[in-house]
C-alpha cells in the first residue's frame, strides 16, 4: 500500500470506468496511482467543504492526503488558470480551509506564486499572504511545502532568496516541478542547491510526467510519459517525497489541442501511460 492516499473520485478514475481494453489498462496506471486534491474553489465554503470530505477520507483511510492550494490573488497571472481570490478575501479563504482540515495532510501551497512573484498587477502582498497561509495551515496540523517553481525556471540562489522572504518558520519545507516535467535528477540536484541555500530544507517534488523530461514546453507539451510513482524518500538528500501533484491526464488549458484547464484530455493521458517506464 502507498504512504499516500488514492483518491478514487479523480476523473482519471473516472475515466478509466468508462474506458475498456487496452486504453482501460494505460488509465488505470493512472487512476491507480495517488494524486493530489487541488482546492482552487475561491467561495470559501465550497472549498472548506471539499477539504474536509477529502482530507475525512484520507485520514480515515491512514494515508497521507496531499491538498494543493490555489487561489492567491492574482494566480497564474491571467493565463490559462488565471483566478484566485480577492486580495481582501485572501485570508478569510485561508480560514475557512483551515478549519475544514482533518488529520495531518501534506500541503503543497501556491503554485507559480512565488516564481511568478512581481510578474503582474494584482498580486496585492503576496508574501503576506503566504506567510499567512503557511501560518495557518501548519497550526491545523498541516505538513506545508511552498512552491518554488522548477530546475528550469528561477537561479537557486533566486529561489532561495525568494523562499527566504517567506521565511521558513512554518514550512516544512519547498516543492519543485509542480505541473512541469523536469526530470527527478534535475529537480534534486537543483533542489539540493536551494536547500543548501536554507541551510538544509527539506524539498519535496512532482514527478507525475517527468519520465521521459521536459523539451522546454509547460502546456500540453507531447511525447511527455509517467514518472515515478509517488513515495517517501529517506537517503541522504533532503527529499522528502516524490509526489504527483499534476492530476496527469488533466489539460494545462487550451493549447496543442487541449480543453480548459483542469479538463480531462483523453489523448494526452493515453500517451503519458503508454510513454512511462513502467
Amino acid at each position: 500500500m502507498s504512504d499516500f492516499y488514492l483518491d478514487p473520485l479523480t476523473r482519471a478514475a473516472a475515466a478509466a470506468e468508462r474506458a475498456t481494453g487496452s486504453e482501460r489498462e494505460l488509465i488505470d496506471k493512472i487512476a491507480s496511482t495517488p494524486q493530489a486534491f487541488w482546492v482552487a474553489s475561491t467561495d470559501p465554503a465550497v472549498a472548506a467543504a471539499a477539504v474536509r470530505d477529502y482530507t475525512e477520507r484520507a485520514h480515515t483511510d491512514g494515508t497521507i492526503g496531499v491538498l494543493v492550494l490555489y487561489a492567491v490573488p492574482g494566480r497564474d497571472c491571467g493565463q490559462h488558470s488565471a483566478g484566485g481570490a480577492s486580495e481582501s478575501a485572501y485570508a478569510r479563504w485561508v480560514d475557512a480551509v483551515a478549519d475544514a482540515v482533518v488529520g495531518t495532510p501534506w500541503v503543497v501551497l501556491e503554485p507559480d506564486a512565488l516564481p511568478m512573484l512581481g510578474d503582474c498587477d494584482g498580486q496585492g502582498d503576496r508574501v503576506g499572504y503566504l506567510q499567512y497561509a503557511a501560518q495557518t495551515l501548519a497550526a491545523a496540523g498541516a505538513r506545508v511545502y511552498l512552491d518554488a517553481g522548477h530546475s528550469g525556471w528561477l537561479s537557486a540562489e533566486e529561489a532561495a532568496r525568494r523562499i527566504e522572504l517567506v521565511g521558513l518558520d512554518h514550512l516544512d519545507g519547498f516543492a519543485l516541478n509542480v505541473s512541469n516535467y523536469h526530470t527527478t535528477e534535475d529537480s534534486v540536484a537543483y533542489g539540493e542547491q536551494v536547500s543548501a541555500l536554507l541551510g538544509g530544507a527539506r524539498y519535496v517534488i512532482d514527478t507525475s510526467r517527468n519520465g521521459n523530461g521536459s523539451n522546454g514546453e509547460w502546456c500540453n507539451p507531447r511525447g511527455r510519459a509517467l514518472g515515478e510513482r509517488p513515495r517517501l524518500v529517506d537517503d541522504a538528500t533532503h527529499l522528502d517525497a516524490l509526489l504527483w501533484v499534476k492530476l496527469p491526464g488533466e489539460s494545462d488549458g487550451t493549447c496543442n489541442g487541449g480543453p480548459g484547464a483542469g479538463q480531462w484530455f483523453g489523448e494526452i493521458a493515453l500517451e503519458l501511460a503508454r510513454n512511462a517506464a513502467w
